[in-house]
């Protein structure tokens, strides 16, 4: 379970540890800007939107030992082009084209009037075969925080929609990446209960 980096002063700290090679004053700006973009947006569960920005950083570094500074920015901007007013031009501006470019390949499309949001998210997972390496990585670390509490869901339906989804598209994407593909069959057979068929749960 990730999670212990909760706020930029402890994620400071340990990155001061165990990655002293990544400029903390270039992350604590992506921080700073990832803040002020996603305001008091939270989790499902209720948590401030920031805290899983840097648990995506904690399992990037702690869990995969990764060490790539644009890798972890582009983990801390993920979702600012998706779900904030911010621009990917912003993001290029501001942090280079690199991190721009990861954190295009990590923006779910919005789906035109005409089209259906189920085929575009489709589509847009499907996409991810043809990703660059460091691209599943974020992916991956993204996805992974998601779904590590995923009993915490408030909605039943979605845990069981999100489980499959996991399954069918993200946990292939680990072959290759030895952590990952580790970390994600654990937490497969840990939420087994939610395939379709499975008994409900009844506790």
């Amino acid at each position: 379970m990730f999670g212990a980096w909760h706020d930029w002063d402890t994620a400071r700290r340990q990155l001061a540890v165990l990655a002293p090679e990544v400029s903390a004053q270039r992350l604590g700006e992506a921080v700073a800007f990832a803040e002020e973009a996603h305001g008091d947006q939270k989790r499902p569960a209720g948590e401030p939107y920031v805290e899983h920005l840097l648990e995506v950083v904690e399992i990037l570094v702690s869990g995969a030992g990764f060490r790539d500074e644009d890798l972890l920015v582009a983990a801390i901007l993920h979702d600012v082009v998706e779900d904030t007013d911010r621009t990917a031009g912003e993001v290029s501006e501001r942090f280079g084209p690199r991190v721009e470019e990861l954190v295009g390949w990590v923006t779910k499309p919005h789906p035109e009037a005409h089209e259906d949001p189920a085929e575009v998210r489709d589509r847009y997972l499907l996409s991810l075969r043809s990703a660059p390496p460091e691209v599943l990585l974020l992916k991956l670390a993204d996805r992974f925080s998601n779904v590590q509490r995923l009993d915490t869901h408030p909605r039943p339906e979605k845990r069981r929609s999100y489980y499959r989804e996991t399954c069918r598209h993200l946990v292939p994407l680990t072959a290759g990446v030895p952590w990952f593909e580790a970390a994600f069959e654990e937490w497969r057979e840990f939420y087994r209960h939610l395939e379709d068929g499975a008994p409900a749960a009844t506790a």
